[in-house]
């Protein structure tokens, strides 16, 4: 009798302690997961401007192109073989367009929540090159009484760099850019945890 009592104490002294360590066990899980957390993003104003901005002049598109440009001088009165001076040079260049993001506005961001809303600086051509190695002179005719003018191929090269920045902007590159900008800003500020993103552009200048 005695011992079966004992054996009924310690069977219930051990469900008792079995019970306690179990809620003291987790009591310590809810407690770390009460305590521990992943990394925070800071989807504050100042933070997600400040983010933008780094972006700094962001490059959203290129667009390149072969242009043959001519240029020179001819005589009113004498034919070409005689007199003036003619180049005609294959050009290969390239516009490089984007949105500098560090004129952003503070105040062109708003953030409700997961929310948030932005207007971006109109796009703009970063730069125009012409690829001196691709550019090369295809003919030139300079007459018989005519000198040959030094600064001519520079000229038409200059000629030539202001035709395909002409040739970028009539193709939309300045669009282009700003849409691949707010694409990007898209990706960029669902990884910070916005559920909802509009953005829309400043307009851009004739």
């Amino acid at each position: 009798m005695t011992n079966r009592v004992t054996a009924g104490v310690w069977m219930a002294v051990g469900l008792a302690t079995g019970l306690a360590l179990a809620a003291a066990g987790l009591f310590v899980v809810r407690q770390a997961d009460l305590f521990s957390s992943g990394p925070r993003i800071d989807t504050s104003r100042p933070s997600v401007v400040r983010q933008i901005r780094q972006l700094q002049r962001l490059e959203t598109v290129v667009f390149a192109m072969d242009k043959i440009v001519s240029g020179g001088y001819e005589s009113r009165y004498l034919p070409r073989l005689l007199a003036g001076d003619r180049l005609l040079l294959i050009a290969y260049g390239d516009v490089t367009a984007g949105v500098d993001l560090g004129l952003l506005d503070a105040e062109a961001v708003s953030v409700d929540g997961r929310s948030v809303r932005l207007r971006i600086p109109p796009a703009e051509l970063f730069s125009t090159r012409i690829d001196s190695e691709r550019t090369r002179v295809y003919s030139r005719e300079t007459g018989l009484f005519s000198r040959v003018d030094p600064n001519l191929e520079s000229e038409v090269r200059r000629e030539a760099e202001r035709q395909v920045r002409q040739a970028a902007l009539d193709g939309g590159i300045l669009q282009a850019a700003s849409a691949n900008a707010s694409t990007t800003l898209q990706s960029l500020l669902h990884g910070l945890g916005f559920e909802t993103v509009e953005i829309s552009s400043a307009p851009i200048e004739p």
